[in-house]
């Protein structure tokens, strides 16, 4: 099956900055791209099954999301509106709110309900171009909870034909029933996480260290028994304090280290010489009113690939726009639009440890690409609140 799209502007990302090319056609072949280049170029004898005119639409490669937390019951609206009347999070917590009440929500809900919940969030980042989402455990905290929401999250992907990574995140808090006990709780992640290797549920394995979280000794102990069972690693690291996490998860060879406003210049220094990409969530420094900027030109000096995502949470990040994350990353990161759409592309792509090249588009890739209403990528992120997606291409097949 050749399917053609001629009239286009395509912005392949495979050669330096945007990779941009103007007025030509993309060949699909049986799901590959099997040319890119001046429609005069084509091949005479090639035969055409199905065409389009992209009637000068610019094309990009599909967005990945390599850091949300998609799969959790209930939302927490009422704390928002109790934090602006004044209350504290210790006000909210006391009163059973906070993150043990997105866990107590999610415990109680059956995996069709999760799943159920989930579909529309995954929906709508498709809606904005995006085809690879990375989604967390994290809102279960508990052996037969964390399972459920891995489930969901592999169940999530074959529902709408896009590719989810999951993430094991049981160290995100510490629930109820292990009050005082955060050593003991860890030993049971460590165990609990033996189980959902076992099951096939886990790509890889997180942790929040920090100072409401848990400790570098224990995040290090999350990572060895990683290291074990041979699952990569990443970190919600230095998003309220510097606790060394990003050189810690450097020794290990993270993947990512995430979040990142408290970041050393050691801490970049380890990343750089790790190969760690940096993943920068600018609708969460928005949400929580953050003033501690990521060490943005710090990175830039040291050649850390910079990955953005939306970070979707009930509690500091209810974000479902990639393209606003774009626009807050430039406007409070001063991120250039090359830096925010490769964020998107090529360095979340190494955020999730797969190649910066399995994000671009070229002959012989895969035909999984995005059809915008506007002539240059950067108009994308310049406005808010607009749906530029004219399709979503995958596999060569119009998805949406």
């Amino acid at each position: 099956m050749n399917t053609l799209w001629r009239h286009v502007q395509v912005a392949t990302f495979a050669d330096v900055g945007y990779g941009w090319q103007e007025d030509i056609c993309l060949l699909c072949s049986d799901g590959k791209i099997s040319f890119i280049g001046k429609l005069g170029d084509l091949p005479g004898h090639t035969h055409i099954d199905q065409e389009h005119d992209g009637q000068g639409a610019c094309i990009t490669p599909t967005l990945i999301d390599c850091h949300t937390h998609l799969v959790y019951a209930g939302n927490r609206a009422l704390e928002f509106e109790l934090r602006l009347e004044g209350a504290s999070y210790a006000d909210i917590a006391r009163a059973g709110g906070g993150i043990r009440a997105t866990v107590a929500a999610t415990r109680a809900a059956s995996e069709a309900e999760l799943l159920a919940l989930a579909v529309p969030r995954a929906a709508a980042l498709m809606r904005e171009g995006v085809a690879r989402i990375e989604i967390k455990s994290g809102y279960g905290l508990s052996l037969e909870s964390e399972r459920a929401c891995l489930r969901v999250a592999r169940q999530l992907g074959k529902q709408l034909g896009i590719a989810v990574h999951t993430t094991y995140l049981a160290a995100h808090a510490l629930p109820a029933e292990f009050a005082g006990r955060s050593d003991d709780y860890i030993e049971s992640v460590n165990a609990w996480m033996r189980v959902c290797h076992d099951e096939g549920l886990i790509d890889a394995v997180d942790v929040f260290c920090e100072g409401i979280g848990f400790t570098p000794a224990q995040t290090e102990s999350v990572f060895a028994q990683a290291k074990l069972l041979g699952l990569p690693v990443k970190l919600h690291a230095e998003q309220l304090s510097d606790q060394g996490g990003a050189a810690l998860a450097a020794r290990y060879q993270a993947l990512s280290c995430d979040h990142l406003e408290y970041l050393s210049e050691a801490g970049v220094t380890a990343m750089a010489a790790a190969g760690t990409v940096a993943v920068l969530l600018p609708a969460a420094y928005y949400f929580l009113r953050e003033t501690k900027l990521p060490p943005i030109e710090l990175l830039r000096r040291a050649g850390v690939p910079m990955a953005l995502a939306t970070d979707h949470n009930p509690g500091s990040s209810p974000m479902l726009s990639p393209l606003l994350a774009m626009n807050m990353a430039c406007t409070f990161f001063r991120l250039t639009p090359l830096e925010a759409w490769q964020g998107f592309t090529v360095h979340a792509a190494r955020a999730l440890g797969l190649s910066a090249a399995s994000a671009t588009l070229r002959v012989g890739g895969a035909a999984d690409f995005v059809l915008w209403s506007a002539a240059h990528p950067r108009e994308l992120i310049y406005p808010f609140g607009h749906r530029p997606v004219t399709s979503l291409v995958l596999n060569g097949q119009i998805k949406t």
